[in-house]
């Protein structure tokens, strides 16, 4: 049977899958955009969603909790 992390890796792991998934997308749009596809366009994606989530990923963690309580002050919580 596969075993989960415990939830105190929630803060870290969905950043981190968030900010893997959003660069990958984003830097793949804007290198078609730029670069058209071009011979050598998987590598310079490649490189550009590397640059894009070494930035992306330390923010996410300061931004996320920000955001987390912008949108409560807006949104009702669950009702269970």
């Amino acid at each position: 049977m596969r075993q989960k992390l415990p939830a105190r890796y929630n803060a870290i792991a969905v950043p981190l899958l968030l900010s893997l998934m959003m660069t990958c997308i984003v830097s793949g749009i804007a290198t078609v955009n730029s670069l058209g596809l071009a011979e050598g366009f998987f590598g310079n994606w490649m490189q550009a969603w590397l640059y894009s989530w070494l930035v992306a990923f330390p923010i996410m963690m300061f931004v996320l909790p920000v955001v987390r309580r912008i949108v409560a002050v807006f949104v009702e919580p669950p009702r269970f």
